[in-house]
């Protein structure tokens, strides 16, 4: 099967069958951008309001640039990988004001961008430039590694060089931008990880995992990221009718977001009296009217498993105790305009607003 062959049949398919999302809509970089750095670790149904709402509040990249890093953060609220969000800000504000607003054009220009990366660079170059350069993501991996029996790991150094090199040679020259939406889409809803359409393929006669039935196999991912279990208690501090909330500022999940004082434990089974509790809480509970959380609250990341229990804790008016420097109270009004992780959000409303 020859390059171009590949090429036109792709696109062919893609004319057809791809789906009308908004950003293809566009050749402005940076609502491609946003879509872009949206989709990251997300899927379409889920990241498509989220784009609509970014749009909708900075419709410029000056707006976006222009607005409080907290504002940005909790209209990212549920999308997880905060970092995002944060980076997201951070490089509108240095095309807003160092760029003077003007988005860089090419791949390499947009490398330098904070929280830009090799396939997002691709993307923006290719779908708002034009500029024929291949992007490689799971989607591109799969349709490749099956089309072409390539049985390389795609987490291994040789695999992603063998992926990038043959990606390259592959991409129109002439179509780069319909290209790059055509492949990404067929591994998006035609050659899937789980239910591939192969009787409907267009590349059926010629796709060597097809041909030597290992479409179930490829690609080849050996190494699995192993998932952390963690485990959380929660103590909501109240007092005149305000809440305690914590600013994570340390370098973990869900940093620059709110939840409430945390006490990490290494097993599941710590009851109150064994868990290691500062000072000022030890203090506060003897002051106190607690309740705990009716039960275990179970929160799935991509590579974390949460395990989390809420202590209610009802601080007299009179309680003086130095509180960390990261907690401040908060009215319940307040703590709605919070951004806050979304195990928390969901505790918060279950709990406050049933």
């Amino acid at each position: 099967m020859n390059n171009k062959f590949f090429a036109e049949t792709l696109i062919r398919w893609y004319t057809h069958q791809h789906r009308d999302l908004p950003w293809r809509q566009t050749r402005n970089p940076y609502y491609i951008w946003l879509s872009e750095i949206i989709l990251q670790q997300t899927r379409v149904a889920q990241g498509l309001p989220y784009y609509e709402q970014f749009v909708g509040a900075y419709p410029t990249i000056t707006d976006l640039a222009n607005a409080p890093e907290q504002e940005v953060i909790r209209l990212w609220q549920g999308l997880g990988y905060y970092s995002r969000a944060r980076n997201l800000h951070q490089t509108a504000k240095h095309i807003a004001y160092q760029l003077n607003g003007v988005f860089p054009s090419t791949y390499n220009e947009l490398l330098k961008l904070k929280g830009i990366g090799p396939y997002t660079a691709a993307a923006i170059a290719s779908f708002a430039f034009d500029e024929a350069v291949a992007v490689v993501d799971g989607n591109v991996y799969r349709v490749l590694a099956r089309v072409f029996g390539v049985d390389l790991d795609i987490a291994s150094s040789q695999g992603q060089k063998k992926f990038a090199q043959l990606a390259a040679e592959l991409i129109s020259t002439e179509q780069p931008a319909l290209y790059n939406q055509a492949i990404m889409e067929f591994g998006a809803v035609h050659c899937t990880p789980t239910s591939p359409d192969c009787l409907l393929c267009p590349f059926q006669g010629v796709c060597e995992a097809n041909l030597t039935g290992r479409v179930t196999q490829l690609p080849l991912k050996i190494k699995k990221t192993k998932v952390r279990v963690r485990h959380f208690h929660y103590f909501i501090l109240m007092k005149d009718g305000q809440l305690a909330m914590n600013l994570r500022t340390e370098r973990d999940i869900w940093q620059q977001l709110y939840d409430f004082y945390l006490v990490e434990t290494d097993h599941s089974d710590a009851t109150l009296d064994s868990l290691p509790l500062p000072l000022f809480l030890q203090k506060a509970l003897s002051q106190s009217v607690m309740s705990e959380s009716s039960e275990t609250i179970t929160h799935i990341l991509t590579h974390q498993r949460i395990q989390a229990k809420f202590w209610q804790v009802a601080l007299p008016s009179g309680f003086d105790s130095e509180l960390p420097s990261s907690l401040r109270f908060f009215t319940q009004e307040e703590i709605d305009e919070l951004p806050k992780p979304v195990l928390v959000s969901t505790y918060w409303k279950a709990r406050f607003f049933e």
